[in-house]
């Protein structure tokens, strides 16, 4: 039965695998979405328990009380993101020829697993608190977990693009070594805001600076007291910033480049409509004083925006070689 399963492997396209890895890359933004709501209205501890929300998988009145509809629909959007991703990584192992991407997929597997231990040990010791930096240690698994799941969104985009018709079968030219930089350094900074905005999230710091975009209603640049929360707020404000600088140079390098096709210039597009959903949806939030759709539609975004410049990033680094990559 291996053996037959091995003989089966190939890295032609195929369509069935290659549709049910996007499947995969599109479920994980409503899991996104969901996480995002659930930290945004609070409702991280509306169980106590875990795996079983209040001892049941259908806790009585979860459908009637927003807090609990909230928490148990991340639940259970996870379980089925963990069943999905299983079901890529056997799809894949049975019929993909290349060894690197069935090694991507039982990456996808250890990396679901590992969030939904990690999301279970955010409830199970949120009780236990660290007085000298005002937080749990729930909250700190907490902010691992949001952070985790940025690479989780860049692993399932990544398997879903290898798989693709337009990868396997691309014999376009390559593109500069400046935009291949240029996205390595977007990709590296986009996840490195993303932690910094988990970690504000988590610590409660969303409205520690209450002004956009000066730091005081005076117009003050800077705040005039400072401590965790100001600081790491204003971190994250200093990094949007340098984003919108390093963005720019990456989708005018993408525009000006005559061997880049058309695909990759409307993502460069794509990464620039984002960019400015994103710094007004980061304004808005502020000035809504948290609003929480505005805020989970914040983060969706953001991890849009990292999807979008990660998946540029990748295709840039394509060689054109058929069947070998």
């Amino acid at each position: 039965m291996i053996a037959r399963l091995k003989s089966s492997r190939t890295s032609e396209y195929q369509p069935e695998v290659a549709w049910f890895a996007a499947i995969g890359g599109v479920w994980v933004f409503v899991l996104i979405m969901l996480g995002a709501f659930t930290t945004s209205i609070g409702a991280g501890m509306a169980f106590l328990d875990w795996p079983l929300s209040n001892g049941s998988l259908n806790p009585e009145g979860w459908l009637s009380d927003i807090m609990m509809f909230a928490e148990h629909s991340h639940r259970l959007s996870a379980g089925l993101m963990a069943f999905i991703t299983i079901a890529i990584w056997l799809l894949v192992w049975a019929r993909e020829d290349r060894a690197w991407v069935r090694n991507l997929a039982l990456f996808a597997v250890v990396l679901v697993f590992t969030q939904a231990l990690i999301g279970g040990l955010r409830v199970l010791f949120d009780h236990l608190h660290i007085e000298s930096i005002e937080t749990s240690v729930g909250r700190l698994f907490a902010m691992v977990h949001a952070g985790l799941a940025q690479i989780y969104v860049c692993t399932l985009l990544a398997i879903a693009m290898v798989l693709s018709r337009r990868w396997i079968n691309w014999q376009g030219p390559a593109v500069s070594g400046n935009i291949v930089r240029w996205g390595r350094w977007c990709v590296g900074l986009l996840l490195l805001q993303l932690a910094v905005a988990a970690v504000m999230r988590h610590s409660y710091a969303g409205l520690a600076i209450p002004t956009f975009p000066l730091s005081t209603p005076e117009g003050d640049l800077l705040p005039p007291l400072w401590n965790f929360k100001v600081s790491i707020h204003f971190a994250h404000r200093a990094m949007a910033l340098v984003l919108t600088v390093a963005l720019g140079g990456f989708i005018y390098a993408i525009w000006r480049d005559s061997r880049v096709g058309g695909g990759l210039k409307s993502t460069a597009g794509v990464i620039g409509g984002l960019l400015v959903v994103q710094i007004a949806l980061g304004a808005s939030a502020i000035w809504m004083t948290r609003d929480p759709y505005i805020t989970t539609a914040h983060v969706l975004v953001g991890a849009c925006l990292l999807a979008a410049t990660f998946g540029a990033a990748v295709w840039s680094n394509r060689k054109p070689i058929s069947h070998a990559a």
